[in-house]
């Protein structure tokens, strides 16, 4: 039964709005980009914004075939606009834009959904429906996820790729649900998912979609509402031209690069050692939901519902054994089961994928969101009250870490981050952090007395205050400490390099380098191999804005280096000049005369270059 325009349902969008904007548009712009991969996406968008070349991202002189386009569009859009050097100055805004304002309409569009189909309360229960405190509270269970916090302000596409994902997917069920109405509206938007991060878009949807409609026995209806067929082709109109295009245009190397590399072997093979156990995503699932990790269970218990198997009676044939839930929901009703499905497909298909990352996640993160908020909804019942008290201990066991920081923060050790434990305690964040999860406990219990009631929106409320009185500043830290040295040594080489210089960097490598210089930067480890590759590399590699020379050409290059590998016995003794240092970092001046002499050398004991080699994620 969809619900009225009213009063109620405008407030709770326009309050969903204003948290949103706050958890993730405050600050946005404050710090500096995350190396190492958001970097290149920043600047993949600032050079089709600045040439007018939209079609491949290029970034560093190369072309990057890892995502399609419309994450880098949407941040070049952004760089397109004028006075960047006073909006924008780190790039952040821009950049981190796309995925701040994908988080954001997905909650808006998951209160929105809860406030139209307040979903019945189990039978035998004297729950009430409260729609406004259920579609708060499900807005607010997906944006609190860490996961979402994390990729919500991150310029990557996950944020982008998970709004995109779920705005289909809610409209999916919405069309289901409803009696009448467009049928055609899912599949536009999951055409620019597909735009997105590329096939695995459609293949999450239609599982999904085959999962409901198994649980609920009710094909048809999803058949007639959704028209398959006709609205995959709606589908390809949206994402396959830019396919053709960019195919036509970079052949068999884009090909091998996007559909071999970064879909089939992603799946197939476990690329940039990302290798993890089978049961990887198990862990996720609990720490993605933290605290309200007890209600999301019971929630996919309750949502799935008993099925039927073979040990049903009567018992039947095994060629007649089918599993299907006891009660079939009535459409309207079944948005528990579509998310709990939705969360399951996510679950099954990065499972069986080789390569697994946290972030692989993130599309289960808004059905994560409804089952919590519909389970606090009707919490006591069917073991409720257990999640519920869980849920609160959890919260307990969070406030406490928190506020005995000084005891477990001394422990943290990361050569960029010397001082990161010292900084972190003087600032008193980690036990203001520990005063909103222990308030936010207090304020859950003393409403869950209620048989329902704005408890789980009383136990987020002091979350949201968490994230902008601890979570921001810390970031904003972790910022001052680990980028603000790169980009002082990507200003100091634009200070110092002579016309036409070459410019490297080696050991910790860090995109950002050559975001804040816009100078194509060599990328080497800190192996002897690294500095085999570089002395090579600036005689013979060719890329747009390099060009190789000789030592009699650019006697001299610039390399950025970190403490750790300037220590090591192959960078020692080349008696650089030193320009400029900040935190690990130093800026060099190397003789190329001495480093090839030293690659020679090193080539003699057996090292030789191995940058030739294929590299699908060079950069």
């Amino acid at each position: 039964m969809a619900g009225r325009w009213g009063w109620r349902r405008r407030l709770v969008l326009l309050l969903t709005l204003g948290l949103g904007l706050v958890m993730f548009g405050w600050q946005l712009g404050t710090s500096g980009l995350v190396d190492e991969t958001p970097p290149l996406f920043a600047a993949s968008a600032r050079a089709m914004a600045e040439t007018g070349h939209w079609l491949i991202p290029h970034v560093n002189g190369l072309p990057r075939y890892d995502k399609p386009p419309l994450v880098y569009w949407l941040m070049g859009g952004l760089y397109s606009l004028p006075g960047q050097e006073h909006w924008n100055p780190l790039g952040t805004w821009a950049a981190n834009g796309p995925a701040a304002l994908a988080t954001v309409l997905v909650m808006l569009a998951l209160a929105d959904t809860l406030m139209q189909w307040p979903q019945a309360a189990p039978a035998g229960t004297e729950a009430r429906a409260r729609p406004a405190f259920t579609a708060l509270g499900g807005a607010l269970a997906f944006a609190l996820s860490p996961l979402v916090l994390l990729w919500g302000r991150t310029a990557v596409s996950d944020g982008l790729f998970t709004g995109l994902v779920a705005l289909s997917l809610l409209l999916c069920w919405r069309t289901y649900a409803a009696c009448r109405g467009p049928w055609w509206t899912p599949w536009p938007v999951l055409g620019l998912a597909v735009l997105t991060k590329g096939p695995v878009a459609v293949v999450l949807v239609a599982l999904t979609l085959g999962l409901f409609g198994w649980l609920q026995g009710d094909w048809g209806r999803l058949r007639r509402r959704l028209r398959p067929a006709a609205g995959l082709g709606l589908t390809a109109l949206v994402a396959l031209p830019w396919y053709g295009m960019a195919l036509a245009q970079e052949g068999r190397p884009f090909w091998d690069s996007f559909f071999g590399y970064h879909n089939l072997q992603r799946f197939t093979g476990v690329v940039n050692h990302h290798l993890q156990p089978w049961w990887f995503f198990g862990p996720v699932l609990v720490v993605a939901s933290l605290p309200m990790t007890p209600l999301l269970l019971l929630g996919l218990a309750q949502a799935i519902g008993p099925l039927q198997g073979p040990w049903s009676w009567p018992w039947r044939w095994p060629w007649s054994w089918r599993w299907l839930p006891a009660q079939p929901q009535a459409a309207p009703l079944s948005l528990g089961r579509f998310a709990a499905c939705w969360l399951l497909a996510v679950l099954l298909f990065f499972t069986v994928a080789a390569t697994k990352l946290p972030s692989y996640w993130l599309p289960a993160t808004p059905a994560a969101g409804l089952l919590i908020a519909l389970t606090a909804e009707r919490h006591w019942s069917q073991g409720g009250r257990w999640a519920w008290r869980f849920t609160l201990g959890i919260t307990l066991v969070l406030a406490g870490g928190f506020l005995m920081a000084p005891r477990w923060v001394p422990l943290i050790q990361d050569p960029e981050l010397p001082t990161l434990p010292a900084e972190l305690l003087a600032g008193g964040r980690l036990p203001l952090a520990g005063a909103c999860f222990l308030l936010a406990a207090l304020l859950a219990w003393a409403q869950g007395r209620r048989p329902l009631g704005p408890s789980l929106v009383a136990l987020q409320v002091p979350l949201v205050g968490f994230v902008l009185l601890a979570l921001l500043p810390s970031w904003s830290l972790g910022d001052r400490l680990r980028g603000l040295p790169v980009r002082e040594m990507a200003a100091a080489l634009v200070r110092q390099e002579l016309p036409g210089e070459p410019v490297a960097m080696v050991g910790i490598l860090k995109p950002s380098l050559h975001y804040y210089s816009r100078r194509v930067v060599l990328y080497e480890g800190r192996r002897p191999t690294g500095l085999v590759n570089l002395a090579d590399r600036l005689r013979h590699e060719r890329r747009a804005g390099l060009e190789p020379s000789t030592p009699d050409q650019h006697p001299t290059v610039l390399i950025v280096i970190d403490q750790g590998t300037a220590a090591l016995p192959h960078w020692q003794g080349l008696e650089p000049q030193m320009l400029a240092a900040s935190g690990l970092y130093r800026l060099w001046r190397v003789d190329r005369g001495a480093l090839e002499g030293r690659a020679l050398a090193l080539r003699q004991a057996g090292e030789g270059p191995t940058w030739r080699d294929p590299r699908p994620e060079r950069y």
